[in-house]
C-alpha cells in the first residue's frame, strides 16, 4: 500500500502516461495491473467527464483499501442458497422494526401521503424498504463511500467493472451536488442514505422532495420521495410500480417442473406461460400478467408464489427473493399495526 501511495503522489508531479512505467519498476507484480486500471480510470475521468486528473489522483491517494469489505464480498459470493428464508425473515420482521416503522409513519405521515399520491407507491412499501435497508436511518453504514468503491473497483475482480462505474458516478455526483467525496459514509458496497442508493441510482432517481434545492438521500423527506420515484420509474424489465395490482399469488408446482421454472430466475414471463411450464394457481385472473417464480424455504417446508410485477420491482431494489419478501411482509405488518393503533 505504501508503494501505491508513492505512485499516486508521483502522479501529481509527472505525466499520467508515465505512471504505468513507474508502476512496473516499483511493483512489477499484481499491483501493476491495478495501477494500470487506476491510470485508465484517471484518464477516463479527465477526457470523458472533464475532471482535473490531479484532483482525481488526489482523491484516490486519500482512499483506503478495506480488507474487511473484500472478506464480506467473497463470503457473500460463495455458492449455495445461503440463509434459509425462515432464518432471514427473523432478522427483519421483528417487533422492534415494526414499531419503528409505525413511529416513522406517524412522524412523516404527510410526506408519505404526498409520495403515495405523486408516485402511486403505497406508504407501507416505502417504509418496508427503509426498514429492511437501514432501520429508518439507524444503520446507514460505517464505511466511507469512496473507500468502499475504491476497494471494490480495483481489488475485487469479480465485479470490478460495475464498481469502477459506480466510483465514476460517485465522483460526478459529488461534483453535481457540491459535496466532498471523502465525507459521505455508507454501506460496504457504497450504498448511501436512508434508502441505500448506489451512486448511479442516486443520480438517476433521487429527488428533491422537500424542495430545498438539494437532493439529499440522508434527509427523510427526500429519501421517501426518492424510494417512491425509484419504484415507480425504474424501467429495466418491469413496468414500474402499479398500485392497483397485487404483488404475490400463492402457487404450487407440478412434480418434475421445479428446476425448469426456477431456471428462469428473474426473467419476467406471463403467468399463463408459467402455468404451461408447471406452475399451479387457483385462479386464471392474472394469466396475462408478467411474473417470476418465487421459492422460499419455511420451517413447514418449501413454498412457492407467483411474484407479479410489483414483487419483481422489489427485487430490482435488491436482486433477491428473500429481500423482496422481507420488504413486502414488513410493509404489511407495519400497515396493519398503524391502522389498528
Amino acid at each position: 500500500m505504501n508503494n501505491l501511495k508513492f505512485l499516486l503522489q508521483s502522479a501529481q508531479m509527472i505525466s499520467l502516461k508515465n505512471l504505468l512505467f513507474i508502476a512496473c519498476l516499483v511493483i512489477p507484480g499484481a499491483l501493476s495491473a491495478q495501477t494500470a486500471e487506476m491510470d485508465m480510470f484517471i484518464q477516463e475521468m479527465a477526457t470523458q467527464h472533464g475532471f482535473d486528473p490531479t484532483y482525481v489522483t488526489n482523491i484516490l491517494q486519500q482512499t483506503k483499501l478495506k480488507k474487511s469489505i473484500l472478506k464480506v464480498m467473497n463470503r457473500s459470493s460463495g455458492k449455495g442458497k445461503g440463509t434459509p428464508w425462515y432464518q432471514y425473515q427473523r432478522n427483519f420482521l421483528t417487533e422492534l422494526r415494526i414499531d419503528q416503522g409505525v413511529e416513522f409513519w406517524r412522524t412523516h405521515a404527510a410526506t408519505l401521503q404526498r409520495a403515495e399520491r405523486d408516485y402511486g407507491v403505497p406508504a407501507e412499501i416505502i417504509l418496508g424498504i427503509m426498514g429492511v435497508e437501514t432501520s429508518y436511518g439507524r444503520n446507514m453504514g460505517t464505511f466511507r463511500v469512496v473507500d468502499a468503491l475504491f476497494t471494490l473497483a480495483f481489488h475485487y475482480q469479480r465485479r470490478a467493472d460495475y464498481f469502477r462505474s459506480e466510483l465514476k458516478e460517485f465522483l460526478i455526483l459529488a461534483r453535481e451536488q457540491r459535496f466532498d467525496p471523502l465525507e459521505p459514509v455508507g454501506s460496504y458496497a457504497g450504498a448511501m442514505g436512508l434508502g441505500q442508493f448506489m451512486p448511479s441510482s442516486y443520480r438517476d432517481y433521487v429527488v428533491d422532495f422537500n424542495h430545498d434545492g438539494h437532493r439529499n438521500i440522508w434527509d427523510a423527506e427526500d429519501a421517501i420521495g426518492s424510494v417512491a420515484n425509484y419504484l415507480k420509474n425504474y424501467a429495466k424489465g418491469g413496468a414500474g410500480w402499479q398500485i392497483e395490482k397485487p404483488a404475490l399469488q400463492a402457487a404450487k408446482v407440478r412434480s418434475g417442473t421445479v428446476d425448469s421454472l426456477l431456471a428462469l430466475r428473474f426473467n419476467l414471463t406471463s403467468i399463463k406461460q408459467l402455468k404451461d411450464m408447471g406452475l399451479q394457481l387457483a385462479t386464471d385472473r392474472y394469466d396475462a400478467e408478467p411474473a417470476i417464480v418465487v421459492e422460499l424455504e419455511t420451517e413447514q417446508g418449501t413454498f412457492y408464489w407467483a411474484g407479479l410485477n410489483n414483487f419483481y420491482m422489489l427485487t430490482r431494489y435488491n436482486n433477491s427473493n428473500r429481500y423482496a419478501m422481507a420488504v413486502y411482509q414488513l410493509a404489511q405488518r407495519i400497515k396493519n399495526r398503524y391502522e389498528t393503533e
